[in-house]
């Protein structure tokens, strides 16, 4: 049966003015901290990351679709291509609503709200490979919204406050940003694979900005000080004395049971980082008591990675 991911509605709000452009290094700290922030829910978790693994078959349909299709298609494709994917428009085709895996409605302006005039879904039976996406957006906000919701249909789920489409906070909206693209080569690159947790994709995200930066090897050291600096924090929120990320409170969508369920899947998370050396150097031990602790605050990821191997079958 499908899973649909309630977690995983993404909307477009109300967009503030752009802020004075950072320095060159304060730039790239930001946008490694933009990085770490797609990789949240608003609710206060931290996510694994999920993408596709076919080709996208879009859809387009509801009202005034000749105003908006070709913009919407083109937003699709633009994020497509930095992922390496192929989007294919079946919208005119008769059997359109059964090949489509992606589908993208364009409503009328009353159908949703002015708060929240745009949102994405996405499907997966498990927390790795996308199996559908379906998009709503208000007919009189669809062009503002094209490219942050494509973002979301690719599988960046976050809402980060950097210079990027997905974020709330800026008037970014026309088209993909040099971060936007190089999130997207990254997530869809060779070195990650789907369900991957944060600390086992944060350092190819970040690495990728590093590397188109003007002096990529002082970005790459001040790249792991940045992952230095993010682990600890994380492990003081694992352990109930730190906090998410200040845009997911800023959103105003998180909730007190996110970020319990936030703890725990950090404690998980870290666990995985520590038994596998991503981000940090393996440790056995840390990583063992990373899991005791998810497992104790009901982590079913860890409570199977800690269970003891089912003995072989009795043969006598």
């Amino acid at each position: 049966m499908w899973k649909s991911i309630a977690a995983a509605l993404m909307s477009a709000s109300l967009l503030s003015p752009v802020l004075a452009a950072p320095a060159p290094n304060d730039e790239f700290e930001q946008g490694m901290a933009t990085m770490w922030e797609a990789l949240w829910h608003q609710a206060g978790t931290a996510t694994r990351l999920v993408r596709w693994e076919q080709d996208i078959k879009l859809r387009i349909h509801g009202v005034n679709v000749a105003a908006h299709k070709q913009r919407t298609l083109q937003a699709m494709r633009d994020a497509a291509a930095e992922a390496g994917l192929k989007v294919i428009d079946v919208s005119d085709e008769a059997d359109a609503e059964t090949q489509a895996n992606v589908t993208i409605e364009i409503t009328p302006d009353d159908q949703l709200s002015k708060n929240q005039p745009c949102e994405t879904r996405i499907d997966f039976r498990t927390e790795t490979t996308i199996d559908s996406a379906s998009m709503q957006m208000r007919d009189g906000d669809a062009a503002r919204c094209a490219y942050h919701e494509a973002m979301h249909v690719l599988g960046v789920r976050g809402h980060p406050e950097g210079r990027t489409v997905l974020s709330y906070f800026g008037g970014h909206g026309d088209g993909l940003l040099p971060l936007d693209k190089a999130m997207l080569r990254a997530w869809y690159s060779p070195q990650v694979r789907a369900g991957m947790t944060p600390f086992e994709v944060l350092p190819v995200l970040t690495g990728e900005l590093a590397r188109i930066q003007k002096a990529p090897r002082q970005a790459l050291k001040a790249r792991d000080r940045f992952l230095a600096r993010t682990l600890e924090q994380m492990q003081a929120f694992a352990n109930g004395s730190g906090d998410v990320p200040l845009i997911v409170k800023r959103c105003g969508k998180a909730t007190d049971g996110g970020i319990r369920f936030g703890r725990m899947e950090m404690s998980y998370f870290l666990g995985v980082a520590y038994l596998h050396g991503a981000t940090v150097r393996r440790d056995a031990s840390l990583a063992e008591r990373w899991m005791q602790r998810a497992a104790l605050l009901g982590s079913r990821s860890a409570q199977a990675r800690l269970a003891p191997p089912a003995s072989a079958p009795d043969k006598g």
